[in-house]
């Protein structure tokens, strides 16, 4: 599997960006219901009360992110 097939696995959720399965339908984090395919970069956040570039972004609660979420 190509490292660009196994990233397009994922969804951004629009309201915190927050990457997720292609079958969920609900956000974990956020509880929103919206989701886009449209996203690019990627940070993994193991705990975001040590992180700087969690702080940076508002993320409070660790995970797979976007760094950027298209409509």
């Amino acid at each position: 599997m190509s490292r660009a097939t196994s990233t397009r696995s994922f969804k951004a959720c629009i309201r915190c960006k927050a990457l997720l399965s292609q079958d969920t339908q609900k956000c974990p984090i956020c509880g929103s219901v919206e989701f886009t395919n449209e996203w690019s970069g990627m940070v993994i956040v193991v705990d975001p009360e040590k992180s700087d570039v969690a702080k940076l972004l508002g993320i409070k609660t660790p995970g797979r992110y976007a760094l950027k979420v298209g409509l």
